[in-house]
Protein backbone atom coordinates (compact mmCIF):
# COMPACT_ATOMS: atom_id res chain seq x y z
CA UNK A 1 0.00 0.00 0.00
CA UNK A 2 2.94 2.28 -0.64
CA UNK A 3 2.05 5.68 -1.99
CA UNK A 4 -1.51 5.63 -0.60
CA UNK A 5 -0.68 8.47 1.78
CA UNK A 6 1.88 11.23 1.52
CA UNK A 7 1.68 11.98 5.24
CA UNK A 8 5.12 11.99 6.83
CA UNK A 9 4.92 12.23 10.59
CA UNK A 10 3.32 10.39 13.45
CA UNK A 11 -0.21 9.19 12.74
CA UNK A 12 -1.39 9.62 16.35
CA UNK A 13 0.20 13.02 16.95
CA UNK A 14 -2.81 15.12 15.84
CA UNK A 15 -4.89 13.34 18.51
CA UNK A 16 -2.75 14.91 21.22
CA UNK A 17 -2.83 18.28 19.53
CA UNK A 18 -6.60 18.33 19.25
CA UNK A 19 -6.85 17.06 22.83
CA UNK A 20 -4.82 20.09 23.89
CA UNK A 21 -7.16 22.44 22.03
CA UNK A 22 -10.17 20.81 23.65
CA UNK A 23 -8.56 20.89 27.11
CA UNK A 24 -7.80 24.60 26.81
CA UNK A 25 -11.38 25.48 25.93
CA UNK A 26 -13.15 23.02 28.23
CA UNK A 27 -11.16 23.70 31.41
CA UNK A 28 -11.14 27.48 30.86
CA UNK A 29 -14.89 27.48 30.30
CA UNK A 30 -15.38 25.33 33.40
CA UNK A 31 -13.48 27.94 35.40
CA UNK A 32 -15.46 30.75 33.78
CA UNK A 33 -18.75 28.98 34.47
CA UNK A 34 -17.90 28.29 38.11
CA UNK A 35 -16.65 31.84 38.68
CA UNK A 36 -19.72 33.32 37.03
CA UNK A 37 -22.15 31.11 38.93
CA UNK A 38 -20.52 31.45 42.34
CA UNK A 39 -20.05 35.23 42.16
CA UNK A 40 -23.47 35.61 40.52
CA UNK A 41 -25.07 33.99 43.55
CA UNK A 42 -23.27 36.53 45.73
CA UNK A 43 -24.50 39.40 43.54
CA UNK A 44 -28.08 38.14 43.71
CA UNK A 45 -27.92 37.74 47.46
CA UNK A 46 -26.33 41.15 47.93
CA UNK A 47 -28.86 42.75 45.57
CA UNK A 48 -31.67 41.96 48.00
CA UNK A 49 -29.99 44.05 50.71
CA UNK A 50 -28.46 46.81 48.58
CA UNK A 51 -29.93 46.92 45.04
CA UNK A 52 -28.04 50.14 44.21
CA UNK A 53 -24.73 48.20 44.35
CA UNK A 54 -25.66 45.50 41.84
CA UNK A 55 -23.97 47.09 38.81
CA UNK A 56 -20.84 47.82 40.81
CA UNK A 57 -20.77 44.20 41.97
CA UNK A 58 -20.85 42.72 38.46
CA UNK A 59 -17.03 43.01 38.22
CA UNK A 60 -16.32 39.40 39.36
CA UNK A 61 -18.82 38.03 36.84
CA UNK A 62 -17.12 39.91 33.99
CA UNK A 63 -13.65 38.84 35.14
CA UNK A 64 -14.77 35.20 35.26
CA UNK A 65 -16.18 35.47 31.73
CA UNK A 66 -12.79 36.57 30.38
CA UNK A 67 -11.31 33.20 31.37
CA UNK A 68 -13.26 31.45 28.63
CA UNK A 69 -11.74 33.84 26.08
CA UNK A 70 -8.23 32.81 27.15
CA UNK A 71 -9.10 29.17 26.45
CA UNK A 72 -10.63 30.10 23.11
CA UNK A 73 -7.47 31.95 22.08
CA UNK A 74 -5.23 28.96 22.84
CA UNK A 75 -7.66 26.51 21.21
CA UNK A 76 -7.62 28.55 17.98
CA UNK A 77 -3.81 28.86 18.04
CA UNK A 78 -3.45 25.12 18.53
CA UNK A 79 -6.02 24.08 15.94
CA UNK A 80 -4.54 26.31 13.27
CA UNK A 81 -1.14 24.75 13.95
CA UNK A 82 -2.41 21.22 13.21
CA UNK A 83 -2.27 20.61 9.47
CA UNK A 84 -0.49 17.32 8.78
CA UNK A 85 -1.16 17.56 5.04
CA UNK A 86 0.75 20.86 4.76
CA UNK A 87 3.79 19.84 6.86
CA UNK A 88 4.77 16.86 8.99
CA UNK A 89 3.23 16.75 12.46
CA UNK A 90 5.21 14.70 14.95
CA UNK A 91 4.54 13.51 18.50
CA UNK A 92 6.69 16.38 19.79
CA UNK A 93 4.27 18.81 18.18
CA UNK A 94 1.24 16.98 19.58
CA UNK A 95 2.70 16.96 23.08
CA UNK A 96 3.61 20.64 22.80
CA UNK A 97 0.02 21.45 21.87
CA UNK A 98 -1.35 19.17 24.60
CA UNK A 99 0.79 20.81 27.26
CA UNK A 100 -0.15 24.24 25.92
CA UNK A 101 -3.84 23.47 26.23
CA UNK A 102 -3.51 21.94 29.67
CA UNK A 103 -1.44 24.86 30.97
CA UNK A 104 -3.99 27.42 29.83
CA UNK A 105 -7.06 25.36 30.68
CA UNK A 106 -6.08 24.29 34.17
CA UNK A 107 -4.81 27.77 35.04
CA UNK A 108 -8.17 29.13 33.87
CA UNK A 109 -10.00 26.57 35.99
CA UNK A 110 -8.00 27.51 39.09
CA UNK A 111 -8.49 31.22 38.44
CA UNK A 112 -12.23 30.71 37.95
CA UNK A 113 -12.50 28.95 41.28
CA UNK A 114 -10.59 31.76 42.99
CA UNK A 115 -12.66 34.47 41.29
CA UNK A 116 -15.90 32.72 42.20
CA UNK A 117 -15.06 32.32 45.86
CA UNK A 118 -13.60 35.81 46.25
CA UNK A 119 -16.37 37.36 44.17
CA UNK A 120 -19.12 35.72 46.22
CA UNK A 121 -17.67 36.70 49.59
CA UNK A 122 -16.43 40.06 48.31
CA UNK A 123 -19.70 41.41 46.97
CA UNK A 124 -21.55 40.31 50.11
CA UNK A 125 -18.94 41.99 52.31
CA UNK A 126 -18.98 45.09 50.10
CA UNK A 127 -22.71 45.44 50.72
CA UNK A 128 -22.03 45.70 54.44
CA UNK A 129 -18.78 47.70 54.30
CA UNK A 130 -18.18 49.75 51.09
CA UNK A 131 -14.51 50.34 51.99
CA UNK A 132 -13.80 46.71 51.06
CA UNK A 133 -14.42 47.29 47.34
CA UNK A 134 -10.83 48.22 46.40
CA UNK A 135 -9.43 45.25 48.32
CA UNK A 136 -11.86 42.90 46.61
CA UNK A 137 -10.88 44.24 43.18
CA UNK A 138 -7.16 43.77 43.95
CA UNK A 139 -7.72 40.16 45.01
CA UNK A 140 -9.76 39.53 41.85
CA UNK A 141 -6.96 41.01 39.72
CA UNK A 142 -4.42 38.67 41.27
CA UNK A 143 -6.76 35.72 40.70
CA UNK A 144 -7.21 36.75 37.06
CA UNK A 145 -3.44 36.99 36.71
CA UNK A 146 -3.21 33.24 37.36
CA UNK A 147 -5.14 32.59 34.15
CA UNK A 148 -3.04 35.15 32.32
CA UNK A 149 0.11 33.25 33.34
CA UNK A 150 -1.44 30.09 31.90
CA UNK A 151 -2.26 31.92 28.67
CA UNK A 152 1.31 33.18 28.32
CA UNK A 153 2.82 29.77 29.01
CA UNK A 154 0.31 28.20 26.62
CA UNK A 155 1.35 30.57 23.82
CA UNK A 156 5.02 29.84 24.46
CA UNK A 157 4.46 26.08 24.51
CA UNK A 158 2.34 26.08 21.36
CA UNK A 159 5.02 28.07 19.56
CA UNK A 160 7.44 25.20 20.26
CA UNK A 161 5.39 22.91 18.02
CA UNK A 162 6.97 22.58 14.61
CA UNK A 163 10.48 22.86 15.99
CA UNK A 164 10.96 19.14 16.52
CA UNK A 165 12.86 18.56 13.29
CA UNK A 166 15.28 20.76 11.39
CA UNK A 167 13.74 21.65 8.05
Amino acid sequence: MAGASTFSGDETAPFFGFLGAAAALVFSCMGAAYGTAKSGVGVASMGVMRPELVMKSIVPVVMAGVLGIYGLIIAVIISTGINPKAKPYFLFDGYAHLSSGLACGLAGLAAGMAIGIVGDAGVRANAQQPKLFVGMILILIFAEALALYGLIVGIILSSRAGQSRAD
